[in-house]
């Protein structure tokens, strides 16, 4: 699950069962992020933008259903970019895949009375949605376990071109944004989901990952004792 080399030592590599804990934790916290970005109203992450607008052109699937369908065609893209790196265990990724879809419509059910007005409210709303939810995904990046199949199809291009994996994770993004947008307009009359706070979006998970990485090796560094910190100059015993 590490996608690159200054993510070697934030991953956990203990017990197994605290792993796992970790991870569940992760998605949840993750998608209660995603479920209080949708209800601030000012934009969203391309991925929910594109499942978010679905909900609106066939309205019985819920976003969780439709996030897991995208989840599914992914590992199939998967498979079609490099058939011969596809192994059974790839298969695996849909457990977290389907606990993601679950988590997201629970929370989208609990955060429904959220209905805020004030721009300024919306945007602070926005700001801590996205804290929760660059959490979530550090916690998932600790606990290194189970690619998302998403993910899983970016890394795979990654292995197939080797091209920059943040360069693919940029393009995919905004393939699904184009996606977003053209299914608003055909079907909608008008994009839906995409404002400014998709920007924000975009800048601020990013960010709050950094800070994340700093805050956790600032915390768990070892300490330096006093004595060994301050040299002794030779003949500083002779003064």
């Amino acid at each position: 699950m590490i996608h690159h080399e200054k993510e070697t030592g934030i991953v956990d590599t203990g017990s197994l069962k605290r792993r796992w804990i970790t991870y569940g934790a992760g998605i949840y916290i993750l998608t209660l992020g995603v479920s209080l970005a949708i209800r601030a109203g000012i934009g969203i992450s391309p991925q929910s933008s594109l499942t978010r607008t679905m909900t609106l052109v066939f309205p019985p699937l819920s976003q969780g259903t439709y996030n897991f369908i995208l989840e599914l065609l992914m590992l199939a893209l998967t498979y079609l970019v490099l058939p011969k790196d596809f192994k059974l265990k790839n298969f695996a990724a849909l457990i977290p895949a389907f606990a993601l879809a679950a988590f997201l419509d629970l929370n989208l059910t609990l955060t429904k009375s959220i209905v805020l007005t004030e721009y300024g409210a919306r945007f602070s709303l926005l700001a801590f949605a996205d804290a929760l939810l660059a959490f979530g995904l550090f916690l998932m990046i600790r606990a290194n376990l189970v690619l998302m199949p998403i993910d899983m199809f970016v890394n795979t291009i990654f292995k197939r071109t080797g091209w920059k994996w943040g360069n693919i994770k940029t393009g995919f993004d905004c393939t699904l944004l184009v996606i977003s947008a053209l299914i608003g307009v055909i079907c909608l009359g008008e994009p839906k989901f995409i404002r400014e706070g998709t920007i924000i979006n975009a800048i601020l998970v990013g960010q709050y990952i950094k800070l994340y990485f700093f805050l956790f090796r600032k915390l768990t560094a070892p300490k330096v004792p006093e004595d060994a910190a301050t040299p002794h100059i030779a003949g500083n015993s002779a003064k």
